[in-house]
Parts: C-alpha cells; sequence; structure tokens
C-alpha cells in the first residue's frame, strides 16, 4: 500500500477535490518502528497539540504548510480536508487555540507563504493547478495563477518566495504516472509570466530559498534527493546539481526549510521525523516524535519561529493532525516560515 502522502496526492490527481471518499488511512507506522540514523544527533520533538482527527469524506488528513503570519499565529493547511471542514487553520500558540479561518467545495491546498510583496497568504491548489491567495485573515480569495506553462497544467506542491515577491513552485507534474516530469517553476509576482527553470524531475516536493537567496534547494520525492539551483542573476539557467542524497529507507523526501545558519530541515513522508543537514551535505541531527507513538505516519514540513529557535512540526497519520515542537539549531527567517 502507498504510503500517505504518495497516495492521498495521487488520488487528488485522479479524482479531484471533491470526490476523495473511500481511499482508506493507510498504514499505522510508530515513532518507535523508525529505522536509527546513522549520523549527528537526535532531537526529540514533543506533542504540542492535535489540530485534526482522520475525515470520514476522505479518511485520511494531511497537516502541512505551517507559517508564522506578523501577528504571531501560525497557519496551517490541511491537505485532504473536504469543503465541511477547515483547510486553512490559524493556530495561537500562545493560547494553544486553533480556529478555521477558510474552506472551500474544490481546492486541496499542500503548502501556504505569505508574500513580501502584498502581504498575502498565498496557497497551492494540487488539485486543480492553481496558485490562490487570501487575505491575511483568510478572506477575499483570488486566483493568482491558472493554466499552462510550457503546455502543461502544474501540480503545483510546495512554494516560496525571493525578496522582491516573485513566486517559485515545486511541481509535482507525472507523479501519479510515475513519470519524471517534476518542474521548478517561477512566476512573477503579478501573477502574468510563469517560466520552468529545471525539468525532468522526479516528484519535485520541497522548495526553499538558501540563507543569502543565492539559489533553490529543491526536494524530490520518489528519488530522495536534494538539488542545488543557481537563480538571482541567473535566473533560468540550468546548472542545477545533487546535493544530498538522503538515506530514507522507506521514508521519502517530503518539504523543506533553513534556518539563520544555513542548515536545510528535510521533512520525511513514511516517518514522522526531519532529517538536518548543514549546506555542504553534512547530517547534523535527526528531529523525531517521541520512540512508541503510535498512530502518525509523516512530518511534513516545519515553521521555525522567526527572530527564535522554537520550531513547530506539522506531523499527521492515522492519530490525525498534530502540531510538534523542537529546538532548531538556529533561529528562524523567511526560509524557515511556511512553503
Amino acid at each position: 500500500m502507498r504510503r500517505l502522502r504518495t497516495r492521498s496526492l495521487a488520488v487528488l490527481t485522479t479524482l479531484g477535490a471533491l470526490a476523495l471518499a473511500g481511499c482508506g488511512t493507510g498504514t499505522h507506522a510508530s515513532g518507535g518502528e523508525a529505522a536509527p540514523t546513522t549520523a549527528g544527533r537526535t532531537i526529540t520533538a514533543r506533542e504540542f497539540m492535535r489540530l485534526t482527527t482522520v475525515h470520514e469524506e476522505t479518511g485520511m488528513t494531511l497537516l502541512e504548510g505551517p507559517v508564522f503570519g506578523k501577528d504571531g499565529r501560525l497557519v496551517v493547511v490541511d491537505v485532504t480536508a473536504p469543503a465541511s471542514e477547515p483547510k486553512v487553520i490559524r493556530v495561537d500558540v500562545r493560547r494553544k487555540e486553533a480556529r478555521k479561518i477558510f474552506t472551500d467545495s474544490r481546492g486541496a491546498y499542500t503548502s501556504a507563504q505569505f508574500s513580501p510583496y502584498d502581504g498575502r497568504l498565498y496557497l497551492s491548489d494540487f488539485a486543480h493547478g492553481e496558485i490562490v491567495s487570501l487575505a491575511p485573515d483568510g478572506s477575499g480569495r483570488r486566483t493568482f495563477f491558472a493554466g499552462e506553462v510550457d503546455g502543461a497544467r502544474m501540480r503545483p506542491d510546495d512554494i516560496a518566495f525571493d525578496q522582491d515577491g516573485n513566486l517559485y513552485v515545486s511541481d509535482s507534474l507525472g507523479l501519479s504516472e510515475g513519470e519524471a516530469r517534476g518542474r521548478v517553476v517561477r512566476i512573477d509576482r503579478d501573477g502574468r509570466n510563469a517560466t520552468v527553470l529545471a525539468d525532468g524531475l522526479a516528484a519535485t516536493n520541497g522548495i526553499s530559498f538558501d540563507v543569502d537567496y543565492r539559489g533553490l534547494w529543491f526536494s524530490e520525492l520518489t528519488e530522495n534527493r536534494i538539488s542545488y539551483l543557481p537563480v538571482g542573476e541567473r535566473a533560468g539557467t540550468t546548472g542545477r546539481h545533487t546535493a544530498i542524497r538522503v538515506d530514507g529507507g522507506i521514508a521519502q523526501t517530503d518539504s523543506i526549510a533553513v534556518d539563520a545558519d544555513g542548515n536545510l530541515y528535510q521533512a520525511l513522508h513514511g516517518r514522522p521525523a526531519m532529517a538536518v543537514y548543514d549546506r555542504y551535505g553534512e547530517r547534523l541531527a535527526t528531529v523525531e516524535v517521541p520512540a512508541r507513538t503510535e498512530g502518525l505516519e509523516s512530518a511534513t514540513n516545519v515553521a521555525i519561529t522567526p527572530g527564535g529557535t522554537k520550531a513547530y512540526m506539522t506531523v499527521s497519520g492515522p492519530a490525525g493532525g498534530y502540531l510538534y515542537t523542537f529546538d532548531a539549531l538556529a533561529e528562524g527567517v523567511r526560509q524557515s516560515n511556511g512553503g
């Protein structure tokens, strides 16, 4: 049986956001069953709060895209939430209170990020190949980008902004067919022009700028590798290279965050854990939930408090969708906040 994220996104691809029922709940992995790391230290994340339970209509829940707003509250998306349930959730981490700020009848939102240009919250709709935006309070939905890019409609997974507000997308095109057709796509901040920066990728997933905005780190789910792509003045070049090969075992590379020291936090789909590397590829640590934790299958993403080191990791499985916390290796910056 496919693991949770691959299965859920494939279901969305095939059936669309309105027909998710009957796809099952997947296997019941536990933190205690994970293979031990071979390098770096172990950081144990602690349960902070449960945000969701498995939805009856879809048979799963999958939290993603944690991002802090200017008000200090954390925004999280639930990829597989049906129309009757919150698809975007705002969490007051001081009070441990959560509330719905947005839902609709069609979208399957896999990431969230605030734009430095207009301050709106941007979401990637995997099911419909669109990027939409909301006001910070969840109102005023707009379509930012829709349609084909170089003859093919995107399967947008994660997103990242440069300092000017241009958007970079990990396009998982080809995921459901098992074909290496994934791309990295740049969309101008006005939403008019889209450019393919890299293609021929195997289920492009995580994406984040490095700490200096000189290049992009991105992961490929079905190859367990992280690549580096120079951008900036060299935008549009194809000078990417494989930077890190992740020894994940049955787990696969999901979303990526980068802290103030340039360290990469690589989320692991199929294991409730994250692998942490420095910019030169050295494995520094593994973040994982406590041993014998049942019903959690994947850690999809993390947001590190801007200017602080407290990190909030989204973890999901048959037990529900949770936030877990740990102390990051360095302070949070925009690159460790959403995407």
